[in-house]
């Protein structure tokens, strides 16, 4: 993909991401498609990876793997700090995953498109 492309869909992730409401979450497979390009999950997660959520106001802390687990908690630091924001939301983690997966599970086909 040319850096055109690539920019389009960060841009189309980030506006993806900051529709997610509080206390739900998506997967970066979910966004992907939600984005016109559901062979890009990987590049999801890279660019939730490199958003500075904490600059930007992007909530990436929202945005897991398929199964519910906080796949992207490295991003975040060795504090624990993306399951500290999703459980101030009301977010249950149980062992690095979220309680209740199918419940919180925000769908952004289903909810934007």
């Amino acid at each position: 993909m040319d850096k055109i492309n690539k920019e389009h869909i960060k841009q189309a992730v980030y506006d993806i991401v900051c529709l997610i409401p509080r206390g739900r979450a998506t997967s970066y497979g979910a966004i992907a498609k939600a984005a016109g390009f559901p062979n890009v999950s990987r590049m999801v997660g890279k660019i939730m990876s490199q958003c500075d959520s904490a600059a930007t106001c992007i909530p990436a802390h929202r945005v897991v793997n398929s199964q519910g687990l906080l796949s992207g908690s490295q991003a975040f630091g060795n504090s624990g700090e993306m399951q500290k924001l999703l459980e101030s939301e009301g977010v249950t983690i149980v062992n690095n995953k979220i309680k209740n997966w199918k419940r919180v599970f925000w769908n952004p086909l289903d909810e934007i498109c």
